[in-house]
């Protein structure tokens, strides 16, 4: 991390890893305090605020919308919530991940058997079995 007192918002960016209009989205979503401005007029961002973007980014890699970050970040910012608020979202997160597993498995499995279903790819498409497959004739 960049050893400066404030950030603008390019160096905001660059350093947590985002673009610029990363940045200006999550302002718009809430996410993102609006910052001071500067007497220059920029905005003035802090070390935190490039924490706070990595820490929506990583959430994100892990599976949460928007909308689940920002209830993160607001139980976060909740003195009276526990940590067991918290894992209740990672555990409901870990059943929906799951459940898509499952959802890709039965979908891979179904395309492996349409792919199956061809003659080599040999076929042109009047006869090609693959199609009438999708039309639930296999």
């Amino acid at each position: 991390m960049k050893q400066l007192e404030a950030f603008t918002i390019g160096s905001l960016a660059e350093d947590a890893g985002v673009g610029i209009q990363t940045v200006r989205f999550y302002e718009r979503k809430g996410l993102l305090k609006q910052p001071p401005r500067r007497g220059s007029g920029y905005r003035q961002y802090t070390a935190d605020d490039a924490k706070l973007i990595r820490f929506i980014k990583r959430a994100q890699e892990l599976g949460f919308t928007l909308k689940e970050v920002k209830t993160l970040l607001d139980l976060q910012a909740t003195t009276k919530s526990a940590c067991a608020d918290v894992k209740k979202s990672a555990d409901q997160k870990v059943v929906e991940i799951e459940n898509r597993i499952k959802d890709l498995k039965k979908m891979l499995r179904s395309l492996n058997q349409i792919a199956n279903c061809c003659a080599e790819g040999k076929a042109t498409r009047g006869v090609c079995s693959i199609l009438d497959c999708f039309e639930g004739n296999c």
